[in-house]
């Protein structure tokens, strides 16, 4: 089995670029960008890092997994909370007079990434 370099796009030479797990899911960041998770539990406007970082790259140089990112720090800021848009659900059993209905709305943040250093 051979291991092939892992190539990212957008990784310019100066912009470094991290995978994070968040929330129970996978973001790509970068510094300042913006993006929405499930609420962490943070207020608006509180500043947090981020512990599980899974991936960084800065041009060619990249690492993954390991003691390395340990150091990695990727601090994350709560812009604001929302709401997911209502979503619908319907089943029933036909001829038996079964029906159920229900919604559901996820509460969700907005995430700006203010630093992300070795």
């Amino acid at each position: 089995m051979t291991l092939y370099p892992l190539i990212i796009r957008g990784a310019s030479k100066k912009n470094m670029i991290a995978f994070i797990n968040l929330g129970g899911h996978q973001h790509r960041v970068e510094k300042d960008s913006i993006f929405l998770v499930e609420k962490t539990g943070h207020p608006v406007g509180e500043e947090f890092l981020c512990k599980e970082v899974m991936f960084i790259a800065k041009g060619d140089d990249s690492k993954i997994a390991g003691p390395e990112l340990e150091q990695v720090k990727v601090k994350l800021k709560v812009l604001e909370d929302l709401r997911a848009p209502k979503i619908y659900g319907f089943k029933y059993k036909k001829r038996k007079g079964y029906r159920r209905r229900w919604g559901h709305r996820q509460d969700l943040q907005k995430i700006q990434v203010t630093d992300l250093a070795l």
